[in-house]
């Protein structure tokens, strides 16, 4: 099974041209029917899901005022910084740093601004720039096909055992299967280039129709974030005796399909859903800021307690 090549995630991760990126089978997804088999081949079905994007919209959409605040920080930062440390820099938060909004956004700090030397700076940065994505891209090709190679093996778990087909919604053997590839996985290896590849076949899968890869791949995302945020929590905190703490715990380990229901479950006189709120925020204080600004880590972990957040305070209006 091969849903895109490295290549093709570096070239949509960096907004080329469609033109640019290999094509892929385009089978539509259906509900609980097979997407797609290991050998390629697409198989009809009924049924349609609907269509959803990567929510790491990217290269996709207009920048929000957040975004635009983290993008000015990050140039500020690089403004600032030698030549020589902007390829850590780059590889730390590659998905921003290479997208057209970042260098438009230099750009329009360079004519706003009224002093010609900081002027002179932004421009410099902008070439400094495009030279270094160009480096760090052909330097980090091998990491780009390790990275495929190993999203392609975890998707693998997603699969019917008996015929190598994928069925939307996954079953929940399926799922589990899934994130404990991921579990076993070298934390490591759950890197900026794990991210970008993930993201950069969502947004394919999104612009070929495959429906429900894109529902697979963004349960990967969600599977991850939990992982990581459980784990960075064990590093900070180690072990917890609070009852909202072992919740949350609980629903870090859980598909988020069943968050609502395990909620409510988990609520009680001990465990108020506020008190788990307080447990989330007090999570995304001590986690995600401790991220890489602007990075894709910090993105999608925060997009995912941000999501619990919400689960939590509809259970509790309800």
């Amino acid at each position: 099974m091969k849903f895109i090549s490295a290549a093709t995630a570096i070239a949509v991760t960096l907004g080329f041209s469609e033109a640019f990126v290999a094509p892929i089978a385009s089978p539509r997804c259906r509900s609980n029917q097979p997407i797609i088999n290991h050998d390629g081949k697409t198989i009809s079905s009924s049924s349609t899901l609907p269509l959803s994007g990567s929510r790491l919209d990217g290269n996709q959409s207009d920048p929000t005022f957040k975004d635009i605040s983290t993008m000015d920080e990050m140039i500020k930062k690089m403004v600032e910084a030698e030549e020589y440390e902007l390829p850590n820099a780059v590889r730390r938060a590659f998905r921003v740093c290479s997208s057209p909004q970042f260098f438009l956004r230099i750009a329009t700090l360079a004519d706003q601004a009224d002093d010609a030397a900081q002027k002179e700076k932004l421009s410099t940065l902008a070439a400094n720039l495009a030279t270094t994505i160009e480096a760090v891209v052909s330097t980090t090709k091998g990491q780009f096909d390790d990275r495929a190679k190993e999203v392609e093996d975890i998707l693998k778990q997603a699969s019917e055992p008996s015929s190598g087909e994928f069925l939307v919604p996954l079953s929940t053997e399926r799922g589990d299967a899934m994130r404990q590839a991921l579990v076993e996985l070298e934390p490591s290896k759950l890197d900026e280039s794990f991210l970008s590849t993930v993201d950069a076949w969502i947004v394919k899968s999104h612009q070929d129709g495959m429906d429900g890869m894109v529902t697979i791949l963004q349960k990967l995302l969600q599977q991850y974030a939990g992982i990581q945020v459980s784990r960075a929590r064990a590093a900070q905190q180690g072990t917890s005796s609070s009852e909202a703490a072992n919740l949350l715990e609980k629903l870090l380990a859980l598909d988020t399909d069943t968050w609502d229901t395990e909620i409510r479950n988990g609520t009680s006189s001990d465990v108020t859903t506020s008190g788990l709120v307080a447990e989330i925020q007090r999570t995304m204080e001590s986690v995600i800021l401790g991220l890489e600004n602007g990075s894709m880590a910090q993105r999608i972990q925060a997009e995912y307690l941000k999501e619990l957040v919400t689960r939590a305070e509809a259970v509790e209006t309800n």
